[in-house]
C-alpha cells in the first residue's frame, strides 16, 4: 500500500507559514486492514507537522495507532473513520467503527470489557498526558461505536520526558 505525504499549500492567502494548530480538522475513511494503523500514524504525523504541532508527535502517534488497530478489529464493515481535531490547546483523536452497541446487557458488558482491554496502551498514554479516553455509541446516523482520546498540548509535549 502506497500513500502520499500531505503537503502545505504555500501560495494560498494566509498560509505562508503553514496552517496553524487551531485550524486542524481532518476526517478520513480508511480500510479496516492491518496496514491501517501505520497509515493512521503516517497521516497523523504529516498533519501535526503541517500545523506546527510536532511537539505532540509521540503520544499522538501512539494514540492514532491504537485507535486504528482497535477500530479495525471491531468494525463489521470494510472501513473505519478516524478524525483529528485541535481546539483549545488539545488534540482530539476519534475513530468510528461500525460495531453496534449490544442490546443484551451481558453481551454489552463482555464486549466493553474486550474493547477496554484492547485499549490498555491508550489508557496509559492518556494518563501520562493528563488526557482522557473512552468509547460509546456513535451518534451518527450509521450507528456503531465511537472511540476517542484527548491529549492536552502542554502535557503531550512533555510525554516521555524524565
Amino acid at each position: 500500500m502506497r500513500h502520499r505525504s500531505l503537503q502545505v499549500v504555500e501560495d494560498l492567502p494566509g498560509t505562508r507559514e503553514g496552517p496553524g494548530g487551531e485550524t486542524l480538522a481532518y476526517s478520513l475513511t480508511l480500510p479496516a486492514a492491518l496496514a491501517s494503523a501505520a497509515l493512521a500514524r503516517a497521516t497523523t504525523r504529516e498533519v501535526l507537522r503541517a500545523h506546527g504541532l510536532a511537539d505532540m508527535l509521540d503520544p499522538a502517534l501512539q494514540a492514532a495507532g491504537e485507535l486504528a488497530a482497535v477500530a479495525c478489529q471491531f468494525t463489521e464493515s470494510s472501513n473505519y473513520y478516524p478524525t483529528l481535531r485541535y481546539r483549545f490547546s488539545t488534540l482530539r483523536l476519534i475513530a468510528y467503527d461500525s460495531h453496534p452497541r449490544h442490546t443484551s446487557p451481558h453481551l454489552a458488558t463482555a464486549c466493553d470489557t474486550r474493547r477496554r482491554a484492547a485499549l490498555r496502551v491508550l489508557t496509559c498514554v492518556c494518563r501520562a498526558c493528563d488526557g482522557t479516553w473512552g468509547f460509546g455509541e456513535a451518534r451518527e446516523p450509521g450507528g456503531g461505536t465511537r472511540m476517542w482520546a484527548t491529549l492536552p498540548r502542554a502535557s503531550a509535549a512533555a510525554y516521555g520526558a524524565p
